[in-house]
């Protein structure tokens, strides 16, 4: 795809790796790129779930690259489709992206790494949020990461630019799971091959309801769910694989899935 944004499929899983030395940091270009690297994962029917990493052991994402805000790039600059390093807006993706955090997960990095479904983490990977310390805010995580931490942790997080390493983390729920680092692409395509296990479109219904229903109390998700309106849901209700899985257990062999 780009010297800095490498992509490979391994079947129906596809890796990319943001690989921009010294830091990883990320660029109007860069996001752009990832952008459209994400936009067409999601548009493959082939493929069904994405890890991404990055290069190198120390950084994951440094997030926002600073040389080229000294340059004249603004915050608020146009990133592409998806957003700030491409899935930090794509709303509209409902395949399950797992980010496997290498090292030092910076500002917009960890905004990168909130934006995933999941986080495989090495054990030497630290999560942190500088930006109220040079007068600004980490947009993102100022409203996702009060929604995967206790309020108190996250706005000590947020206000202080502590350090939370991948066991912390770990324990309070926001990383899946920790690893040696040299284990750490292992554990995450082990983890992407558990979710194909799993029917096409119920995975992506089940993101999809997360999704919907996340400010939503009781009596409105089931509301919703029964409107009709929820594409993925509809279709996973009514769909072949809905068959094939009862079949398959009655005739006690693994279902053959074909998304549909």
């Amino acid at each position: 795809m780009s010297d800095v944004v490498k992509v490979e499929r391994r079947g129906a899983v596809l890796e990319v790796t943001l690989d921009r030395p010294k830091a990883n940091a990320i660029d109007a270009e860069t996001s752009k790129v990832m952008g459209k690297v994400f936009c067409d994962f999601r548009d493959d029917p082939d493929l069904r779930v994405a890890i991404l990493t990055g290069g190198g052991e120390k950084f994951f994402s440094a997030g926002w690259d600073l040389v080229a805000s000294s340059e004249g790039e603004a915050p608020d600059t146009d990133y592409g489709p998806g957003g700030f390093a491409g899935i930090t807006e794509l709303h509209d993706c409902y395949k399950p992206i797992i980010a496997a955090v290498n090292g030092m997960a910076v500002g917009g990095g960890f905004e990168l790494a909130l934006a995933a479904d999941f986080i495989i983490a090495a054990d030497h990977a630290q999560f942190f949020l500088p930006e109220a310390k040079v007068g600004l805010i980490a947009d993102a995580a100022s409203f996702r990461l009060p929604k995967r931490l206790p309020r108190a942790i996250a706005m000590e997080l947020l206000l202080t630019g502590r350090r939370m390493g991948a066991n912390e983390a770990a324990q309070w729920g926001l990383v899946n799971k920790v690893v040696a680092s040299e284990d750490l692409l292992t554990a995450a395509r082990a983890f992407a091959d558990q979710i194909l296990e799993a029917a096409p479109l119920s995975v992506m219904a089940v993101k999809e309801v997360l999704q919907k229903t996340s400010d939503l109390d009781d009596e409105a998700c089931y509301r919703d769910m029964r409107s009709g309106k929820w594409h993925y849901y509809e279709k996973m209700l009514h769909s072949e694989d809905s068959k094939e899985g009862s079949l398959a257990f009655v005739e006690k062999r693994s279902p053959v899935w074909k998304g549909r």
